[in-house]
């Protein structure tokens, strides 16, 4: 465990156990925000709800290499641990979990967790073992800082919607809570990919909120059927000449089914690609 300025970082498992453990004791409710870092205004905003709904907050820090393809990005995925602790530090916060790859998975590892149904579609369809990955390190995750509150962003929604089947379904004893996707001024989802962007492909991307927001216009003057309105998405996208799209779909917004008719409270739900870069969006109707 180490110090740098006020923030506390902790690289093992079990120093991140002995703190949260004596926190319990002293009867602290703790918060939790997984990040893989390169921290944004999105994550930030996690850890200010953090900080209001618990008394002391754990930040991890890790890139998880078992949610990454064969041929995605782990390899250049940002890294920059000096600027998101200056971000952190600014937050105040209780710690930092930061642990190296072999204290998550050491030699011989070989347990992993699947939430089934919820990720075989959308993003699971694109990235086989995804989700597998996801599950299995925020399960590790929850017990190794064992946490009463844990923090996630509505725009991985899928993954939000996995993570709260496994605490169901394994009796966690977790609250799990979403936060609204924050987004720039022009209305692009604020991610950790967007700095793979060129000027050009940024222009474009725009594109992503703008198909769901005409959706939910649509959809909102009376257009029910989710044919039509993805549609109107997939001609808002083209029009951008983004052609790459894995998926626009309507979906359920907790089981996740294909809905033929949308009401309100299902999810429009967007993944594309420019040239190497992949976004994801969505919106509730």
């Amino acid at each position: 465990m180490t110090d740098k300025g006020s923030i506390r970082i902790v690289n093992t498992v079990k120093e991140m156990q002995s703190l949260t453990n004596s926190m319990r004791n002293e009867g602290r409710a703790i918060s939790f925000v997984p990040t893989m870092g390169a921290l944004h205004e999105g994550h930030l905003s996690l850890m200010r709800a953090a900080k209001e709904k618990g008394d002391f907050v754990v930040v991890s820090i890790f890139v998880n290499p078992t949610q990454f393809g064969p041929n995605e990005d782990f390899e250049k995925y940002t890294r920059d641990l000096e600027g998101d602790l200056k971000k952190i530090e600014e937050i105040g916060i209780g710690a930092v979990f930061f642990p190296d790859v072999n204290e998550i998975y050491p030699d011989g590892h070989e347990t992993y967790v699947e939430v089934e149904k919820l990720q075989k579609p959308l993003c699971g369809e694109f990235r086989p073992g995804h989700f597998k990955g996801v599950a299995t390190v925020v399960l590790k995750l929850f017990n190794i800082v064992k946490p009463d509150i844990a923090v996630f962003g509505e725009k991985d929604y899928q993954q939000l919607q996995i993570i709260k089947k496994m605490a169901r379904d394994l009796h966690l004893e977790i609250e799990i809570v979403g936060m609204p996707i924050i987004r720039e001024e022009d209305g692009l989802a604020l991610s950790s990919r967007n700095a793979y962007l060129s000027l050009e492909e940024r222009k474009r991307a725009l594109a992503l909120s703008k198909s769901l927001g005409e959706i939910k216009r649509s959809f909102n003057e009376g257009n029910k059927d989710s044919s039509q309105l993805v549609e109107l998405g997939i001609k808002i996208l083209k029009e951008s000449q983004i052609e790459d799209i894995d998926y626009l779909e309507i979906r359920d917004g907790k089981t996740l089914e294909t809905k033929e008719l949308a009401k309100p409270g299902d999810v429009v739900a967007v993944a594309a690609r420019l040239e190497n870069t992949r976004l994801i969006d969505n919106t509730k109707l």
